[in-house]
């Protein structure tokens, strides 16, 4: 994960000891996570309930993780889309 960018490797001793942080691309990757983790949330927690809640720093409050146009604020999921060709598409 180091040699891909998603953590740094940082000495945190005199002994040859490290700790692992992680980057902004590792970052992302954790929002990523988040949001399978609703998904099996959702599918999966039983009646027991979720294993895992987040509270959001800015109000406080436990929420849940929800993917948003980024445009309009709408809710996007994969009905509301349709996939184009990007620019790094092949020819």
């Amino acid at each position: 994960m180091v040699d891909q960018g998603v953590l740094d490797r940082r000495p945190y001793d005199q002994r040859p000891r490290y700790e692992y942080v992680l980057t902004e691309k590792g970052t992302e990757l954790v929002d990523l996570l988040m949001v399978m983790t609703g998904w099996g949330d959702k599918w999966l927690a039983g009646d027991a309930g979720p294993p895992v809640l987040y509270r959001h720093h800015a109000c406080g409050e436990i929420s849940s993780v929800d993917l948003r146009c980024a445009h309009c604020g709408e809710s996007m999921h994969a009905n509301d889309i349709d996939p184009l060709p990007g620019p790094g598409a092949a020819v």
